[in-house]
């Protein structure tokens, strides 16, 4: 059943990127849809600091796939941005599957590659802005609602 947050400010979106970071798992996906600045990029960024990231969070818009290894965050993360993606099958040609084996995402325009939401380890989350106020639709997969 999905749930709805406001986000207000910088402050809501720390603090739902840290609730996010402490329950992260390697095999998890973060799926983050919604128009063009909505939010995406700084909730994953605030996942990342509270996965304890300490330099810069590059967008992986141009690069597509970002690595993060411990020690320098809790667990492997991968950070996609699948904006640029025409078609889903050039998910294959980056290898993502090999990725999630070994590591958490966080998947930026999901719907590039065909969407997660099928996978039990997906926690979709689809921001979008109503005047000045960002929403957060949130939806856990069926290993998330166990956390």
């Amino acid at each position: 059943m999905p749930t709805t947050a406001e986000l207000p400010n910088l402050d809501a979106v720390d603090r739902l990127g840290s609730a996010i970071a402490q329950k992260l798992k390697v095999g998890d996906v973060v799926a983050l849809s919604g128009t063009l600045g909505a939010g995406k990029t700084t909730l994953a960024r605030a996942i990342l600091r509270h996965l304890g990231h300490e330099g810069d969070v590059p967008s992986p818009s141009f690069t597509i796939l970002e690595v993060y290894e411990p020690p320098s965050v809790r667990l492997p993360l991968v950070h996609a941005d699948f904006y640029r993606l025409d078609d889903p099958s050039e998910a294959d040609q980056l290898g993502l599957e090999e990725y999630r084996a070994d590591a958490a995402m966080i998947a930026e325009w999901p719907e590039n590659v065909g969407g997660f939401a099928h996978d039990e380890r997906c926690l979709q989350i689809d921001l979008s802005l109503v005047g000045e106020r960002r929403i957060a639709k949130i939806e856990p997969g069926k290993d998330w609602l166990k956390r």
